[in-house]
């Protein structure tokens, strides 16, 4: 019913990346060949980390038996979330720094639950009926409150 594939693509995220990466380089071509453990850690957190984030996508899927998400390479499979154990579902903005302390899957410590995300400020909100609830962000915002609607889903909450 409902697929979305999203990537980190902030350009100042890349940024910071590539400057590591190109800072890693630099080192390697110009410094003496040196036989340091710490030397290799770095070299490899400079190439990989950039390797990572380019592997890294957040696919969300709502079917009619419930929600799907996926953050790879953290999640080896799909989380479930069955419709008859949420009692909320609703599209919102947030601030993914006030409330969640940034984008990737994060723990908010003031009541707002866990936050899977890479982008931007709008996410479907799910609270359910026993447990934490979850943010999932999302560059669709106004597709899956459609959809929502059409399959009778949306259910919004007062704080």
């Amino acid at each position: 019913m409902f697929s979305e594939t999203q990537r980190f693509t902030q350009w100042w995220l890349w940024l910071i990346l590539i400057g590591v990466w190109a800072s890693m380089v630099y080192s390697i071509v110009t410094a003496p060949l040196q036989t340091d453990a710490a030397a290799y850690v770095s070299f490899g957190i400079g190439i990989l980390l950039p390797l990572l984030f380019w592997q890294m996508k957040l696919t969300t899927r709502i079917e009619a038996e419930g929600i799907f998400v996926r953050f790879f390479p953290f999640h080896f499979k799909e989380k479930f979330f069955a419709w008859d154990s949420i009692s909320a579902c609703y599209v919102r903005d947030y601030s993914p720094l006030k409330e969640y302390g940034g984008w990737g899957i994060k723990y908010s410590f003031n009541g707002n639950g866990l936050v899977y995300n890479v982008a931007g400020s709008v996410g479907l909100q799910l609270n359910f009926k026993d447990g934490e609830p979850v943010l999932i962000g999302t560059q669709k915002g106004e597709e899956i409150k459609q959809l929502l609607v059409e399959m009778g889903r949306l259910i919004e909450s007062v704080k």
